[in-house]
């Protein structure tokens, strides 16, 4: 119970929330002024009470209305939020908006700001002010409250409990701040939060960055991948065979050293994507179908036994599909050399009519599975682009050999 009480006296979040309302008051001093004294200066009804309170109070309620709805206002109250109210809305964005209804909701939650602000703010000074004047009404008999004079009172005892009362209110204020600052804290959710369509947008950019940190994921793995394998299947041969025949590990070196260019190409392209100082980046032209017949041959320099049937014409097949089909086979001969070995592979692509075939058989080095039955990221990003485009992919044991079959759509309307 004690606790209880005493929360709101030693909860830092409370003078916090505490400021929060006096930047309210702050703000709501030149629509006082504006109200009070201006419009009444300029109207003559506006100079009784009565009319001070209905015009200018309506005026200086609409020239707030027109102030909340401005961009910089926005800003401004969500950095009051964020700061001073323990920032409930972390992924609210407060920046102009083109919204309507994102700003009237800020509009609305600035207005009670500022006028909640100015109630607690005049009675933040008004309580103080009170607790002194009543401290000495007990040994004067006189309190003085407003411009018409003292207000007699019983001296001694018998006016005691005044003091005691200010100092009361005075403290049950701190509590009266904290509870209102845990409503704004509620009202920041509700009016300042992202709504559905900033949700929506916001999560469709995370999944278009995702797929483009999956689309190059699989471009460094495929390609850079794939010249890495040559790289340690050739400096193996090349050191086994320096010595007894210089010719090939010549061979060899050469293999190395054109799969290491092409793999520091399609790094440095791929990070040239990544990075985000704004420059342009050239973008390097990707490899197609056209392009099979240059990575058989850097296969087969490799060492590997590749036989190869390639039919249909490449311009048959959109860029796109085009492109991926080339990974696919890549990524194959790439499996094929990481987890069999030297073992000969049999690739067979064939352009017809609306679709692209690919099969890729290998030998299975040894006894037991080969380690791609396991379905690791190779195969994993194979099935991906497949499902992207629409195609079909089946990948498994084939007695001795691993098997890889895709049918693509070619991207092509056909006439």
């Amino acid at each position: 119970m004690t606790r209880w009480a005493l929360g709101p006296f030693t909860r830092p979040a409370t003078y916090r929330r505490w400021v929060y309302f006096i930047l309210g008051g702050a703000l709501f001093v030149p629509f006082l002024l504006f109200g009070a004294v201006l419009v009444p200066s300029v109207v003559p009804w506006a100079s009784t009470l009565w009319g001070a309170l209905l015009i200018g109070g309506s005026a200086a309620a609409l020239v707030l209305v027109a102030v909340a709805f401005l961009p910089a206002v926005r800003v401004l109250e969500g950095a009051a939020v964020r700061e001073l109210l323990d920032d409930p809305v972390p992924d609210a964005e407060f920046g102009a908006t083109g919204d309507w209804s994102v700003r009237l909701r800020s509009a609305v939650m600035f207005a009670a700001h500022v006028l909640t602000g100015g109630v607690l703010s005049t009675l933040s000074l008004a309580l103080p002010v009170l607790v002194a004047l009543t401290i000495s009404a007990p040994f004067t008999g006189e309190l003085a409250l407003g411009a018409g004079g003292p207000t007699p009172v019983p001296q001694g005892w018998a006016s005691a409990w005044l003091p005691g009362l200010a100092v009361g209110a005075t403290l049950a204020f701190v509590p009266v701040v904290a509870l209102s600052g845990s409503v704004f804290r509620r009202m920041a959710v509700a009016l300042l939060g992202p709504s559905v369509a900033d949700r929506i947008a916001r999560l469709e950019r995370r999944a278009d960055q995702l797929r483009e940190r999956t689309r190059l994921a699989r471009e460094l793995h495929d390609s850079v991948g794939h010249a890495l394998s040559i790289v340690a299947v050739q400096a193996g041969a090349a050191r086994r065979l320096l010595r007894r025949d210089t010719g090939a590990s010549e061979q060899a070196l050469e293999a190395i050293e054109a799969a290491a260019r092409a793999a520091l190409d399609d790094l440095d392209h791929v990070l040239g994507l990544l990075r985000e100082d704004g420059e342009a980046v050239p973008r390097a032209p990707r490899a197609g179908l056209a392009d099979l017949p240059s990575l058989l041959s850097a296969t087969r320099l490799a060492g590997v036994l590749v036989d190869a049937d390639v039919r249909g014409d490449p311009d048959a097949v959109a860029p796109v599909v085009s492109r991926e089909a080339y990974r696919i086979v890549q990524e194959c001969l790439t499996n094929a050399v990481r987890h069999a070995g030297m073992v000969p592979v049999t690739v067979r692509v064939e352009v017809a009519g609306p679709a692209v075939t690919i099969s890729v058989r290998n030998r299975i080095d040894g006894p037991g599975r080969a380690r791609g039955e396991r379905g690791g990221r190779g195969l994993r990003g194979m099935r991906e682009r497949v499902d992207v485009l629409g195609g079909t992919f089946q990948a498994g044991r084939d007695e001795d050999d691993w098997v890889v079959e895709v049918r693509l759509p070619t991207g092509r309307t056909t006439s």
